[in-house]
């Protein structure tokens, strides 16, 4: 309790009526005590503004006038519990305990004393004689306000939680809504940018790889500047035997490291090839006869370098398309049924399913009448399929291969053939993959599309890719007529030491012999072949070799055999 209480709970009511309101301090807070005796008016208006009526000291701060004499307020003892009287508070909350305050009388020559009682009710003070209450300057500005004057700060409002916790509701389900409209717009603005960025990759992987109309990417222009320099190719030839009906098929399997494209090329068998004795043959001829020396004479006539050959009866590639599930392809005609030789029918249509057995009725079947070409390409269909069907995986393809139960030669192995298998496998399901049947002429010799096209592009026959050190491929094209004339020039060739190619003969006969090389460093040899055939140096020029070897020397009449 401070000071201002204790006040109030001192108030004693009989005090009060001894003690009459007498007038109120500098700061407005009443003052009790004994009423003097009033003097005339005159003499108390004179005596008033002489000593400064509010209790200032006109000569001196702390100096007492002659005519006036400070009166402390008698306290009030403090009344017993529970007959305790509060009177009003004192304006502004303002304590007149400890506050002196001296009040005008009139001189008289000694003190009153004080009356024991007085005798009846005292007049209450007139109206002009109470001061006016004047704030001092320099006082407080603000009254003192205690909070223990507002009760409604100390009651609790019984709706007030009900109130917070509804608010509190409201604005986190509000919350939760935007968190989710939020969430819902990053969402699609992230869906937009991944769509983008796809979108944007595609376009960039086509035009890098070259696949947008009318824009050549880097990696098309990689992949032409490759085409043009030197390529790496793995290669393997593949002869199919028929063991029910007989015959034989050709097909060189190649797979360009350079570029990364897989192509298979199908070899007529009435293609001429030259056997270890140097005399000429037919292609389907050596190899039923055992196939010996026929990679060494391929690489003579289309100037490669075959890696390995792969014998493939016809019961191990019924086991290689039942090993890869079947294949599908687009067969160009209907195949009936034959139950003696337990061959199944063949649909004709797109993407038809076959069996092990339909394969192989398909890849082998040739038409009466039909061209070898025909039976060529429905091999090469047949082979296109396997490939797509073969694993990936080199070590899955290596299985697959050692499951087909076959014999392979020696020089190629199944892991090496199983590698290569999955190469080209990976080439044909992506689309990098060609099959092209090799142009003949009747007499078993290579036209000039074919040598142009397919042997350069595809193959990589070079009229320079013979060794160094190695024999340089001579072909011979006769244009004389005389079947006798180019018997002799072969024999010269052959025991030159040379490797004869043989050109055939020439669609009409020329008067002059020409010997032609494409290639610079080939000038020596072809001035070489000239001497051995006993022609001057004139006839050697450079110039489009009509066969596929480093020099190729056309017989003319003029040409006489020594």
């Amino acid at each position: 309790m401070n000071d201002r209480q204790d006040q109030y709970d001192r108030y004693d009511p009989l005090a009060a009526q001894e003690q009459q309101l007498i007038g109120y301090d500098p700061y407005g807070r009443p003052v009790y005590g004994q009423v003097p005796a009033q003097p005339a008016p005159g003499q108390q208006y004179e005596q008033a503004y002489e000593q400064q009526q509010y209790g200032y000291d006109p000569q001196g701060y702390g100096q007492q006038p002659q005519q006036a004499y400070y009166q402390q307020p008698q306290q009030p003892a403090a009344p017993e519990y529970g007959q305790q009287q509060y009177p009003q508070a004192p304006a502004y909350g303002y304590d007149t305990q400890q506050t002196e305050q001296w009040i005008p009388q009139q001189a008289a020559p000694e003190p009153p004393a004080p009356a024991p009682a007085p005798a009846a009710e005292p007049e209450p003070p007139r109206p002009d004689r109470v001061p006016e209450p004047r704030r001092p300057e320099g006082g407080p500005s603000d009254p003192d306000y205690r909070t223990e004057q507002f009760a409604f700060i100390d009651q609790p409002d019984e709706d007030s939680e009900d109130v917070i916790d509804w608010l509190k509701f409201t604005e986190s389900r509000t919350e939760r809504r935007e968190e989710a409209r939020r969430r819902g717009r990053n969402r699609v603005v992230a869906l937009i940018v991944v769509l983008a960025l796809f979108v944007v990759a595609g376009v960039g992987y086509l035009w890098y790889a070259g696949k947008l109309p009318f824009l050549d990417g880097p990696g098309q222009k990689k992949g032409a500047a490759a085409a043009s320099g030197p390529q790496k190719r793995d290669m393997i030839v593949v002869h199919l035997h028929n063991t029910k009906k007989g015959g034989t098929s050709t097909a060189l399997l190649v797979d360009n490291v350079t570029t990364k494209k897989g192509a298979t090329v199908l070899l007529p068998n009435a293609m001429g090839v030259t056997k270890d004795d140097g005399t000429g043959t037919a292609l389907g001829k050596a190899v039923e006869e055992g196939g010996v020396g026929v990679r060494d004479s391929l690489d003579s006539v289309l100037g490669t370098h075959i890696g390995g050959t792969w014998r493939l009866d016809t019961p191990f590639l019924e086991n290689l398309v039942e090993l890869v599930g079947g294949i599908e392809t687009d067969t160009d005609v209907a195949i009936p049924a034959d139950d003696a030789a337990k061959i199944p029918a063949v649909g004709q249509g797109p993407k038809q399913h076959l069996s092990g057995a339909m394969a192989v009725a398909y890849a082998t079947y040739r038409g009466q009448g039909e061209p070898e070409a025909k039976q060529l390409d429905r091999l090469g269909k047949v082979l296109y399929g396997v490939l797509r069907k073969v694993p990936g995986d080199a070590k899955a393809a290596t299985v697959t291969v050692e499951s087909m139960g076959q014999i392979l030669d020696p020089a190629l192995n199944a892991q090496t053939l199983g590698t290569l298998l999955a190469k080209l496998g990976e080439h044909a399901k992506e689309g990098a993959y060609r099959t092209d049947v090799l142009a003949v002429k009747p007499d078993g010799t290579l036209t000039d599309d074919a040598n142009k096209n397919v042997v350069k592009e595809v193959l990589g026959g070079s009229f320079t890719a013979a060794q160094a050190g190695a024999a340089p491929r001579v072909g011979l094209k006769d244009a004389t007529g005389d079947d006798k004339t180019q018997v002799a020039a072969k024999a010269a060739l052959l025991n030159g030491g040379y490797t004869f190619v043989d050109g055939g003969k020439a669609d009409k006969t020329q008067p002059a012999t020409q010997i032609t090389y494409q290639d610079d460093a080939q000038r020596t040899k072809a001035v070489d072949v000239a001497k051995t055939l006993g022609l001057p140096e004139t006839v050697v020029k450079k110039g489009e070799n009509a066969v596929n070897a480093d020099v190729v020397v056309t017989l003319g009449k003029d040409y006489k055999p020594s």
